[in-house]
């Protein structure tokens, strides 16, 4: 049997861990806090590029994918994810509602999840996705986190883990970096 592929979430977070609308959705209060009051600095997004070229897949869910799938097919900067196979995990979305230009295959279920972790590939990388994010940390179907932590409390809007009760999860630190704006850089596997 071959080795389960990794899953990746990775996720733009503030200090508080809220995940929502880092890029300018409209639908948060504080959209596109990612981009407003710090000093740019490309190094921050060095991480993004090499997940880009690591990444054999992609995981999302139902929201993101309907707001990525009419912008990212444009972006020149997404090439190598909008060449990957996407997966979106829905059990409401229908094959009708896919975009022709970023097309994708449904799974239904965390269960199609962790068969898709078996076949042959390597990582799968989740974006956006707030909720799919937590209900795979929760059925301890993520392998390894790849986070830019902002220095900013948003007080508001879905985060990156739930308020689940389980049992502690531990991790290991792989890379950590803190850039001159302020960003930190932290990247860890899931100890099982």
């Amino acid at each position: 049997m071959s080795e389960q592929r990794t899953l990746i979430v990775t996720a733009f977070v503030s200090l508080d861990g809220v995940v929502d609308s880092p890029g300018g959705e409209p639908d948060h209060r504080s959209t596109g806090w990612t981009f407003q009051d710090l000093e740019h600095d490309d190094a921050v997004y060095e991480l993004k590029g090499r997940e880009q070229g690591e990444a054999t897949a992609m995981l999302l869910g139902r929201v993101s994918y309907q707001a990525f799938a009419p912008v990212w097919p444009d972006m020149d900067f997404f090439a190598g994810y909008n060449a990957m196979p996407r997966y979106v995990v829905s059990t409401t979305l229908a094959e009708t509602d896919l975009d022709p230009r970023w097309p994708a295959t449904i799974l239904r279920s965390l269960d199609d999840v962790a068969a898709l972790k078996q076949t042959e590939g390597g990582p799968i990388s989740v974006h956006g996705s707030a909720t799919l994010a937590r209900d795979l940390a929760d059925a301890g179907l993520v392998d390894r986190y790849h986070l830019l932590v902002f220095p900013v409390l948003l007080g508001a809007g879905k985060r990156l883990f739930s308020e689940t009760d389980k049992a502690k999860q531990m991790l290991e630190v792989v890379e950590s970096e803190t850039y001159g704006n302020g960003v930190q850089k932290l990247v860890y596997d899931v100890v099982r």
